[in-house]
């Protein structure tokens, strides 16, 4: 028993990841955060024009495991790493930072509460993105308070 090697498993290789593009038109910005702020035929349109990464974010946002395993494997991980990032996960935010994704750090940080990364969207970033961020930011936080609410503990 004592002394004996048990074989290991194998370590998964590291694969290069292409990172799809992200860069949106305002409009799809504006729309897309409608549709997460409780608007379901925006996310129908969204998806049905091509923006599906778009819809799984907003459910990866809401703690949908599927939603996040998605946006991995379809080549958009570095929305899960902000989404990772805004509830505080610091490998996530070292991850956005090597990858020179500062518009999503920033992001990510602003949703968590860093004053400093709202000061740095508000001179770096237009409008549409802020408007993005503050409304993630506000359904983080019912997430958060619904959480710690012993009267909806559970329920997602």
């Amino acid at each position: 028993m004592f002394g004996k090697k048990k074989d290991k498993p194998e370590p998964k290789k590291l694969e290069k990841v292409t990172l799809k593009d992200i860069s949106y038109p305002p409009k799809i910005i504006l729309a897309w955060a409608k549709s997460m702020d409780g608007h379901p035929q925006i996310a129908e349109w969204l998806r049905d024009n091509g923006y599906n990464e778009l819809v799984m974010a907003n459910h990866a946002i809401n703690l949908k495991d599927e939603a996040r395993a998605w946006l991995i494997t379809n080549g958009y991980p570095h929305l899960m790493a902000m989404i990772n990032a805004c509830e505080g996960n610091e490998t996530a935010q070292k991850w956005l930072i090597v990858h020179g994704l500062d518009k999503l750090y920033h992001m990510a940080l602003a949703i968590d509460g860093e004053m400093e990364s709202w000061d740095w969207l508000g001179k770096n970033v237009p409008a549409d993105i802020f408007l993005l961020t503050q409304t993630i930011k506000k359904i983080k936080d019912n997430i958060e308070e619904s959480h710690n609410d012993i009267h909806t503990f559970g329920r997602d």
